[in-house]
This record gives structure tokens, C-alpha cells and sequence, in this order.
């Protein structure tokens, strides 16, 4: 049976700035990819996503396109892009590219011709509405970078929608031409031989006919205001599945598993994402490892009900962290970090690596004067929640001034963390014992195991509250169990019901070896272990 690349494989994600500055301006870019694309592939991951590369006025760091078909000067030029694609696919690295269909940027000539006149054909590819009678905008909606979701044109006499920053207008796709033309976005990649996209904010990309008030959200914590709405008119309209079933058919008539990825966020949301007849999203984004309280019985529970829900020839996927999200390690500490890299590349599904992680990267405290990300620009009484700039710095390479990731003496684009001198890959690359260590050791003994890489999951009784445990199995493979200690308590485990030896094939602290019982399973705290079974 054919099994394709993206269910097997691990995807790495690039955030193009914070990477490897090869000109010195302190801003990563596509050549400085391509200068580390050896380290990428010793990782042992199949294929690259690389946030946005496209012309955009930057505000919101490239989710703000202009142009759908170009490069930023910034990150450089087509020929740097195909030198990359070409390079990446000659290591045997496929490319995923950031797919931002939902708004484009202001100073898009789509939006510029609709900002013209009333009259204008392309008029309709934006939403556009009367002010209500008081002058007020049209609707309720909220702005996730804080204030109303729309902004009044004086020029023709509206407002128009922008869930995100003003400068990023959404696309009315109630328009035919507008999936028409966002088709031949797609179509332009494709042909010079992308792997996928990753679609941004997929379950946004059409809106309530009537664009109805949204009612109010009866959780919300009273921290952010774009969360005291529950968006049930903004997202999630039933015409959406048809967007996305037009993307898949397009990508099914290239060759190669091309993949479709959509940013799904809601608990549950990624479910509906695949389709009826599995012909949407290949892997609607699911982002509950993310939301868990880091505990076994939660993480557990995650899992559990993923697996219940995943629909019959759907593949799960996994993600920890992400340009959006806290760093990992920030999350739950440096110690169950490695438990955590343990479970997101030992889970059936595929899963989505952010860069640094294999390092352990934590968030970098930015102080006032060096933040950038809008959300935080725009609230600064709110920058500690919604500031994305700490998981956002550079990647540290090595001890040297600037950390490797851009000229000595160039001030790069966010701070570095202030131990990078002594956590970097030339460092890691060095101990045996490092989380790059675990980590390249995880993904090998993934790429060996047919049972790891696209196994059956059964979940394992421990006794233990702070111990979750599950088996991975295929026919014709080695069974493997993975025990997982959340907590700092060190325990002894009967786990003999599934097996009465094993093999410790790799332990998070990178030295246990040897064969146990697993009638009396010694786990340290905060230790996982990946136990081939015996018998």
C-alpha cells in the first residue's frame, strides 16, 4: 500500500527571519536557509515549511501579502527561492510553503482597485458595508490585534473587514473570482514544484452571509477583548468545505503527495477539516498538546479523544509549538521538554517541529522598546499575552558574537536569548547527552520503525497518575511501549500485562540503556523511555 511522505515523515517549520542571516541586514532569508539546509536534513525530517516570503508592507512580519507570486526583497529573490527548492529537494527535504488566502495586505493591487470607487469590478472581492445608522461599523466583530474588525474608508464611504490588523483586508470569497484567482496562486507554486501549503486561519475564509452580530463568550477570562466574542459568525461557515475541497482538487492533479495542511484552532475544529469523503485538509492542524494543562491525565485525555475522533483513513497530526505559540520549554520547563519531544515524535500522526526546539529554545524576555509583533505594538497593557516575540528570535548556531545567525556587530531584527553562548547546535552537537541529541535519536528510531512511524496507539494503564504510557504496534514490527513521567517523583511500575521484558531503546536523558523488567519499571522524574517489547 502506498503510504505517502507527509504521514510517515516529520515536518520542521521555518520562521525565515529568525533563521540565518547571509547578508548581514540581521534578518534571516532564503540563502541563509539554504546555508543550513545540511543541519535540516541531519535532523532526519522530510520536508521544510517556511513562514511568509511574499512581498508584504510587514504588518504583520508577511501575513500581510501584496503580491502572491513574488519574493520579498528582504528574504531575497525568485532565483534564491528556486536555488532553495532545487537544493531541498536534491537532500530529499520537501517545501511547504505558508498559503495566507483569508485578507491580503492594504497595498495589495487587488485591494487598491477595490478601494478605488463602488463601482470598481473588484469591488466585491473585499467585504465592504454600510456604517450602521449611528455610523458605527457594521457588525460587533472584534479585531485580534484589539479593536473593531473594521476600519472606515472615507474615500467611497464604508468599512471594511479586517479580523486582524487594519492593513490586512479580507477577501470575500461569496465572490467566484476571488477562489478563482487565489486558485492560480496555488497553481504558480505547483508548477515550480512546492510540496504543499499550510493554510493560514483555513477556518476563516468565508464568513455569515448576513455578517451577524457575534454573541457574547460566556468563558472568556476578561484579559483580551477579541476573546469576548464567541466567533460563531466569523468562522466555520459551512461554504468554507467547498474552498478547501477546490484547493485539494487542484493539488491532487500534481504529481508527488503534494500536501494540504489547514490552521485549524478550536478544540475539536481540526475534525471537521478532512473532509466527509477525507477530500479536504491531508492535516487539519491540531493544536491540543498545545491547549493541555501539562499533566499526564490531560495530555492523556488529548490524545485519547483525537483518537476516537480521527475519521476512518484520516491521519492525526501533532504540534507542540509554533510562531504563535509559547515556546515549549517555556511552557512546562526544561526538564519536560524532553518528555515532551519524547510524545510528539513517538505519537501515531505526523508531527510539526518549530525551529529550536530540538535545541530546547526558550521564550526571550523582549524588553518595551525592542517589541515588534502588532498584537503587543497595538496593546502594550497586553504585550506580555498577545506579544509573539519571544518564541520569534533567532536561532542560536554557535558561541560566536551574534550567536552565528547574523555578522558580528549587526544588531539582529529581535534580541538573541542571553544564553546562547552556551545552548546552540555547535554545543549540542557535541554532547551526546543534549536535547538535539534526543532529538535526532527520536526521529532515526521513528525512520527504522514501521510500528513508530505509522503504527497502530493503544493507551496503557500505569497506576500512576503522573505516568502515561501507550503502545505503538504494526504488523511484522517490533512493538514498542513509551512510559512518560510528568512529575518529579521517581516511580516503580507493574507493567508486566503488556509484555514482561523490554529493551530500552532510548531514554530522554540519553544514557539508560539495556534490557528491564517490566514488572518492576524504574522511572526516574521527569525521564520517558521508548522500550522495545520482548516476546
Amino acid at each position: 500500500m502506498h503510504v505517502p511522505w507527509w504521514q510517515s515523515g516529520v515536518i520542521y517549520q521555518i520562521y525565515p527571519r529568525s533563521f540565518q542571516d547571509s547578508n548581514g541586514d540581521g534578518v534571516g532569508d532564503l540563502p541563509g536557509i539554504l546555508q543550513r539546509l545540511d543541519y535540516v536534513r541531519s535532523l532526519g525530517v522530510e520536508a521544510v515549511w517556511i513562514s511568509p516570503i511574499y512581498p508584504s508592507p510587514m504588518h504583520d512580519f508577511g501575513y500581510d501579502v501584496s503580491d502572491y507570486t513574488a519574493i520579498h526583497p528582504l528574504f531575497g529573490t525568485m532565483a534564491d527561492f528556486d536555488r532553495l527548492l532545487e537544493a531541498a529537494h536534491a537532500r530529499g527535504l520537501r517545501v511547504i510553503l505558508d498559503l495566507v488566502p483569508n485578507h491580503t495586505s492594504d497595498e495589495h493591487p487587488w485591494f487598491l482597485e477595490s478601494r478605488s470607487s463602488r463601482q470598481h469590478p473588484r469591488r466585491d472581492w473585499y467585504i465592504w458595508r454600510d456604517p450602521r445608522p449611528d455610523g458605527g461599523p457594521p457588525n460587533n466583530w472584534l479585531g485580534a490585534f484589539g479593536g473593531p474588525a473594521w476600519t472606515f474608508d472615507p474615500l467611497t464611504g464604508q468599512y471594511y473587514l479586517h479580523q486582524f490588523d487594519p492593513h490586512q483586508p479580507e477577501l470575500n470569497y461569496r465572490h467566484p473570482a476571488v477562489l478563482a484567482a487565489m486558485l492560480e496562486v496555488l497553481r504558480f507554486w505547483l508548477d515550480k514544484g512546492v510540496d504543499g501549503f499550510r493554510v493560514d486561519v483555513i477556518t476563516m475564509m468565508i464568513k455569515d452571509a448576513g455578517l451577524r452580530d457575534n454573541p457574547p463568550n460566556p468563558d472568556w477570562d476578561g484579559v483580551n477583548p477579541a476573546d469576548s466574542l464567541k466567533p460563531v459568525y466569523s468562522r466555520n461557515q459551512p461554504e468554507v468545505h467547498e474552498l478547501i475541497r477546490a484547493m485539494r482538487r487542484l493539488l491532487e492533479t500534481y504529481p508527488g503527495d503534494r500536501v494540504l495542511i489547514g490552521e485549524t484552532w478550536a478544540p475539536g475544529e481540526y475534525l471537521h477539516y478532512y473532509g466527509d469523503a477525507l477530500d479536504e485538509c491531508h492535516l487539519p492542524f491540531n493544536f491540543d498538546l498545545i491547549r493541555a494543562p501539562w499533566t499526564a491525565h490531560d495530555v492523556r485525555a488529548a490524545v485519547e479523544f483525537y483518537e476516537a475522533g480521527v475519521p476512518q483513513g484520516g491521519w492525526p497530526n501533532y504540534v507542540l509549538g509554533n510562531h504563535d505559540q509559547p515556546r515549549v520549554a517555556s511552557r512546562v520547563g526544561p526538564s519536560q521538554a524532553r518528555v515532551a519531544q519524547m510524545l510528539l515524535l513517538t505519537l501515531r500522526g505526523t508531527p510539526t517541529c518549530y525551529y529550536g526546539d530540538e535545541l530546547g529554545m526558550e521564550n526571550v524576555p523582549i524588553p518595551p522598546e525592542f517589541i515588534q509583533d502588532p498584537p503587543a505594538v497595538r496593546q502594550p497593557e497586553l504585550a506580555a499575552v498577545v506579544g509573539r516575540d519571544p518564541e520569534r528570535t533567532p536561532m542560536p548556531w554557535g558561541a560566536s558574537p551574534n550567536a552565528g545567525f547574523t555578522a558580528p556587530g549587526v544588531t539582529p531584527w529581535l534580541p538573541l536569548a542571553a544564553d546562547y553562548a552556551t545552548r546552540n547546535v555547535a554545543v549540542q552537537e557535541q554532547d551526546p547527552t543534549s536535547m538535539l541529541a534526543l532529538f535526532r535519536a527520536l526521529l532515526s528510531l521513528r525512520r527504522a520503525e514501521p510500528a513508530l512511524a505509522g503504527g497502530d496507539y493503544a493507551t496503557v494503564g500505569t497506576g500512576a497518575a503522573e505516568v502515561y504510557a501507550y503502545t505503538r504496534t504494526a504488523p511484522g514490527s517490533a512493538r514498542f511501549l513509551v512510559v512518560l513521567n510528568f512529575g518529579d517523583v521517581a516511580h516503580t511500575l507493574d507493567l508486566s500485562a503488556v509484555a514482561p521484558r523490554a529493551e530500552i531503546a532510548l531514554a530522554t536523558g540519553m544514557r539508560r540503556r539495556g534490557e528491564v523488567s517490566l514488572k518492576v519499571l524504574a522511572l526516574d522524574p521527569h525521564e520517558g523511555l521508548v522500550l522495545r517489547l520482548a516476546g
